[in-house]
């Protein structure tokens, strides 16, 4: 399929919808070089996929962070036509608003290398991880629908949340209509014990150091200012809840493609039309799944918030402990776009890419023990991408190659070498998420900056690992 490619720039690629006969649309990668040719074959393949459902808007966009995914690749974006396009919880993404929440604080690497270990530990215990791991609240059915309704106004109203925090959250930490009777009940019964949970995968903690700010308005505007200025990321998701709303649609839009006679080109991107029941009921439940997952990093803001007090004996707000911003990056959204010169409202199915809004915080994580990056969103990116950026470094290898390649316990030792101190339920969580399992981050960041999708504001790099 890469023969197929034309090279617009020296970081965009284009495929002609002449590529394949069941083409709607053209489809557009943003890469450089060196990230396009690790990008694999099969997960262009797929984004031409997704360029042959009903609706889609030109072009369905692949970011450098793109990898083979389910259905559509991991890092990529299609945006359909409001009225006559499709929705499809697969395009989503299992775990449904999987996101980074970054929280700034006024301490230094100084003071934070002095306690490093103890930081480490004390978080490690604190914030339950790994694979169902469970937390240590446990809600009732009722207080469930009120988190999946209300999502960070209901932390806010148990004292998880201040008003700062709601407001520095991507939709204000909740999306309007989302509705908990469309959630089913083993989606509950899996969403009740895990609320303030890491879980496992690529999901991770990390305390980090500011290495560069590169817009000093921004990062002003953002309480990012300093070298040496201490971070924290918090990457985590939906947990079973989300990834139980996901396999129930997949079910439910299986059935719907043989209803509307909707012709697939791979099974893995059932879908729903839009305003049909299966597509609406969908949206409906993914909204109260991403108001589930905009919580639970709020209520482990506040247990990380809690450690910091105890390990520094200071007040987390005189540490000035705030959000930078928390943002989802699987996700979709119904979103007004300029197409063809005219205003139009469109279901924007972001799977592993990150909202980019001009001036808008964009955070990507790099791999373990590299470097990540705030950025900040664009113009172009709304005339490019449908105002999004990448989300990662995106994988490189499988996790079942990188268990085979790497050892825990080396890695942990390479990264101590580093000065990183991490802490891991694991082995194999450390060796599935090793830095040589993803792409090269510094090329990623390299490829969505100079195609102007998202500009660099600071940069950071991990002093601390907390893996599930």
């Amino acid at each position: 399929m890469k023969e197929n490619l034309k090279k617009l720039n020296e970081f965009e690629w284009e495929l002609d919808k002449t590529v394949r006969k069941e083409m709607r649309v053209k489809a557009k990668i943003i890469a450089n070089d060196k990230i396009m040719n690790a990008i694999e074959n099969e997960a262009i393949t797929q984004l031409t996929n997704v360029a042959c459902l009903p609706g889609i808007i030109e072009p369905a966009i692949g970011l450098p962070d793109m990898h083979w995914g389910y259905g559509l690749p991991m890092g990529a974006v299609g945006a359909f036509d409001a009225e006559e396009g499709i929705i499809s919880a697969g395009l989503c993404g299992f775990d449904i608003n999987c996101g980074i929440n970054l929280i700034r604080t006024n301490l230094t690497l100084k003071e934070v290398l002095e306690k490093q270990k103890e930081l480490v530990s004390a978080l490690f215990n604190k914030i339950p991880c790994g694979v169902g791991s469970k937390g240590k609240l446990r809600l009732t059915k009722e207080e469930l629908n009120e988190v999946l309704l209300n999502g960070v106004n209901w932390a806010y109203d148990k004292g998880y949340a201040t008003k700062k925090d709601i407001k520095s959250t991507e939709e204000n930490g909740c999306m309007k209509g989302a509705d908990p009777s469309k959630v089913s009940d083993l989606a509950k019964k899996r969403g009740c014990p895990q609320l303030g949970t890491l879980g496992a995968g690529n999901h991770f903690l990390e305390i980090q150091k500011v290495t560069d700010v590169f817009d000093n308005n921004m990062g002003k505007k953002w309480g990012v200012i300093d070298k040496d200025q201490v971070l924290i990321m918090l990457h985590c998701g939906s947990r079973g809840l989300g990834h139980q709303v996901a396999s129930d649609y997949l079910k439910i839009q299986e059935k719907a493609v043989k209803k509307y006679n909707i012709w697939l080109p791979d099974n893995q991107l059932v879908c729903a039309p839009v305003n049909s029941k299966e597509g609406q009921d969908f949206f409906a439940a993914m909204k109260a799944a991403v108001n589930y997952s905009f919580t639970n990093r709020a209520v482990i803001t506040k247990w990380i918030r809690e450690v910091f007090e105890k390990v520094f004996k200071k007040d987390w707000e005189k540490l000035e402990m705030e959000n930078v911003y928390s943002i989802a990056h699987n996700i979709v959204k119904l979103e007004e776009h300029t197409v063809n010169g005219k205003k139009k409202k469109l279901y924007v199915h972001r799977k592993g890419a990150t909202r980019a809004f001009p001036d808008m915080p964009v955070i990507i994580a790099g791999s373990m023990g590299t470097s990540s990056y705030l950025l900040k969103g664009t113009d172009v990116a709304m005339q490019k991408t449908f105002g999004s950026s990448a989300h990662g470094a995106g994988r490189a290898m499988s996790r079942h190659a990188a268990i085979k390649s790497f050892r825990g316990e080396e890695i942990s030792k390479n990264l101590l070498s580093k000065g990183i101190v991490s802490k891991a339920t694991s082995w194999k969580s450390l060796a599935e998420e090793g830095p040589l399992a993803y792409k090269d981050i510094e090329e990623v960041i390299n490829s969505v900056h100079g195609a102007g999708i998202s500009l660099k504001v600071a940069r950071m790099e991990p002093v601390g690992v907390i893996k599930g």
